[in-house]
């Protein structure tokens, strides 16, 4: 580590339980991004300017004038048209030039995800929908990478850390095939702009604490978000011995 990095991420490393060890496990590390949107913004912004080495994000969609309320990685109205993770790149190298930063701007299918992911040393979901977030939690759970999940809509959110090391709950112990019945992204039911901050950012702290192994991750805890009262709770999520992902039954 360098002099203008010692700098740079002094902050974190005055911390006992980050160290120079601990940030240089941020400096190697690859974490691998699925979506730019509300939730992937702030993610990709917080570790991003903390320091992990290599980026990986994936977003095929385009940025439009209503994603601007809350993606706000795409910092301008010039970046309507542009693809979100060309857009998200340019962003996050303005905010540290010295990092790595692979902008996946086609929708992966599952043998290209199921690569990314065993590449990855964490995945983080910022989908909006149950069919990427199945697909992902399938891909994370064969490649034995950590899954750090996400979701937000209205005034509420939640985060979940699954470990996939073998033992513990998958996403599908928590979600079943029925989910897809229920209309659940932003734009049909609207969301409050800072709520996916909060989210994301949180996401981006358990990503961090899996990377550097300190901390007590929300692994297999549903931590849960209600922004109108401004409550949190959290609940224990156990493995569902008949789940088509992760039960060995």
């Amino acid at each position: 580590m360098n002099d203008d990095q010692l700098l740079r991420y002094s902050r974190q490393i005055m911390l006992p339980y980050v160290g120079i060890e601990g940030q240089e496990k941020l400096l190697n590390a690859r974490v691998l991004i699925i979506g730019m949107g509300g939730l992937g913004s702030p993610i990709a912004m917080y570790l991003a300017s903390a320091g992990v080495g290599h980026l990986v994000i994936c977003d095929f969609d385009e940025v439009d004038l209503s994603n601007l309320q809350r993606q706000i990685i795409h910092s301008s109205e010039q970046r309507i048209g542009q693809n979100k993770a060309e857009s998200a790149k340019e962003t996050l190298l303005q905010l540290n030039p010295h990092i790595q930063v692979t902008a996946l701007s086609h929708k992966l299918d599952e043998p290209a995800l199921l690569a990314q992911a065993q590449c990855a040393d964490v995945v983080i979901d910022g989908t909006d929908n149950f069919d990427a977030r199945f697909l992902l939690n399938q891909v994370c759970y064969q490649a034995r990478t950590p899954l750090v999940s996400g979701a937000a809509i209205r005034m509420e959110g939640q985060v979940i850390v699954f470990a996939n090391q073998g033992e513990g709950s998958c996403y599908r112990c928590l979600y079943k095939d029925d989910a897809n019945d229920v209309a659940t992204t932003c734009s049909e039911n609207g969301v409050l702009s800072p709520v996916v901050g909060i989210i994301g950012s949180v996401q981006a702290v358990e990503a961090m604490k899996l990377i550097m192994s300190i901390g007590k991750p929300l692994v297999s805890r549903l931590l849960l978000l209600d922004a109108y009262t401004m409550d949190w709770r959290t609940l224990k999520l156990p493995a569902d011995p008949q789940c088509p992902v992760c039960s060995n039954t």
